[in-house]
């Protein structure tokens, strides 16, 4: 089958479905006026690890009002991802409804937020690993009826659980991560398996 995404109705299933696992970003973000947000995003990954850096893909809106998280983080400059792992995986979900603006989804989740040190949204307390960041810039993707935002963020400072961390290594059977697949799909990305990555020698030819 051809697929042009254009003209392929329900693209966005074939997409999210072939683009998996994807790692979800459980993003804490506070308006000016003080209204703390708390929502997932599975439209996310790590891009560079000098300057330590971090994408989303963000809807600008949720149809009937703008998307909270967007609006905080370009408001405010900041904003932290918090990994999701299989303890929080329902908590995850329950955030994931466009509540109205006023709503705090820590609430809603059952979540314990924690300070940060750094930036004024606060910490998922429940997950291991949190990133504050500060927004480096917003990429604008789209025409105004589907318009996304790529979300570029700095990484300011990182909290990792200590019993998940061995040296420099992050021990993914004790993390437990969760993956976004389609649909209502998610699965667990603690099965590893070990590929020794290959070194090419100049010597041989």
């Amino acid at each position: 089958m051809r697929i042009e995404p254009n003209d392929f109705e329900g693209f966005n299933r074939v997409l999210t479905g072939v683009i998996v696992p994807r790692p979800i970003a459980l993003v804490s973000s506070v308006s000016t006026t003080g209204v703390v947000n708390l929502a997932p995003f599975s439209f996310f990954n790590a891009i560079a690890y000098d300057p330590a850096t971090i994408v989303l893909g963000i809807s600008r809106s949720a149809g009937w009002k703008d998307k909270d998280t967007l609006a905080n983080i370009e408001a405010t400059g900041e904003f932290v991802v918090n990994v999701v792992v299989d303890d929080i995986a329902a908590a995850m979900n329950s955030t994931a409804a466009e509540y109205p603006a006023d709503v705090d989804e820590f609430e809603i989740s059952g979540l314990t937020a924690a300070p940060s040190e750094i930036v004024s949204a606060p910490r998922v307390a429940e997950s291991p690993v949190n990133m504050e960041c500060r927004l480096n810039q917003v990429v604008a993707i789209g025409d105004d009826a589907e318009a996304h935002a790529l979300v570029i963020g700095d990484i300011a400072l990182m909290h990792v659980r200590d019993d998940i961390i061995d040296g420099h290594r992050i021990n993914h059977r004790r993390l437990k991560p969760v993956g976004r697949l389609a649909g209502n799909m998610y699965c667990n990305t603690h099965d590893v398996y070990e590929l020794v990555r290959p070194v090419y020698d100049k010597g041989e030819n």
